[in-house]
């Protein structure tokens, strides 16, 4: 399973066409692929999301696609699964793609543009702690004892350099301020985590991490979507948006980068 842009700009075939990760019977197809060199004769199942709707903007017809893929390493249920592994697997990550194509007649050229977004834990070890009677249990964190140089957290986002390529933006959702800290503690050691991966990298490398307390902004009498766009928009800038136009039977004719936006 591969996103839209990796399918049109990459000439893979055989057993590379999956992106295994988002494979939830992976396991058990593996035989059967290996031997015949090929993912042909399996069917590949995918925990997801899939809508398109048809819309009109400025008078031309366009096919807005949204598909989401989550990921079958370390998944779980909520507070049974949170934080990082040793692999650098996150809890619960899914990676959402926006398609937009023009609606044209058959045979004519079609232009396609997406946009590829990745969410997922906190990429450190932490845990909660399940009760019925506590419905905001306490955050574990268990940085200092498992990981106090951050290496998991380090693999998890080489691992995303690695599936998108740079700049890597990660938008931090999670409370600034809290009269008991709980996701504060985990805000903070986040921070001090993208701080120390930093010193490593290039200048044009680093990951640009981003706060923003939604429930803060939330409460506000504010447009959320409206600084969401602002958001999206310092992105995209930085990112690139993926282009190009496709002709029946022909390959895609010009493209642009593409990252992810965490």
């Amino acid at each position: 399973m591969h996103s839209l842009q990796r399918n049109l700009c990459k000439n893979e075939t055989g057993l590379l066409n999956y992106e295994t990760m988002f494979v939830w019977n992976e396991f058990l197809t593996r035989g059967i692929r290996n031997n015949l060199k090929n993912t042909l004769w399996t069917v590949a199942l995918v925990y997801g999301f899939f809508k398109q709707v048809e819309l009109s903007v400025s008078g031309r017809d366009v096919k807005l696609t949204l598909i989401a893929r989550r990921s079958r390493h370390y998944a779980g249920t909520r507070y049974l699964k949170r934080g990082v592994n040793e692999k650098g697997r996150v809890a619960n990550d899914v990676e959402t793609e926006q398609i937009v194509f023009e609606d044209v007649p058959e045979g004519c050229p079609t232009q396609i543009s997406s946009v590829v977004q990745n969410r997922g834990s906190i990429p450190l070890f932490w845990s909660q702690e399940t009760s019925r009677l506590n419905l905001k249990p306490d955050i574990i964190c268990m940085i200092s004892k498992k990981d106090p140089t951050y290496e998991a957290t380090k693999l998890h986002f080489e691992n995303l350099a690695r599936r998108y390529g740079n700049p890597i933006i990660i938008l931090n959702l999670i409370k600034r301020c809290e009269k008991k800290p709980r996701e504060t503690i985990l805000r903070s050691e986040f921070a001090n985590a993208i701080r120390h991966i930093n010193k490593s990298l290039t200048k044009e490398n680093r990951l640009r991490f981003l706060h923003w307390d939604i429930n803060r902004h939330s409460r506000k009498a504010t447009n959320v979507l409206e600084l969401l766009g602002r958001v999206a928009d310092y992105a995209l800038n930085l990112t690139g948006i993926f282009y190009c136009q496709v002709t029946p039977n022909c390959r895609p004719e010009g493209l642009l980068d593409l990252t992810c936006v965490l």
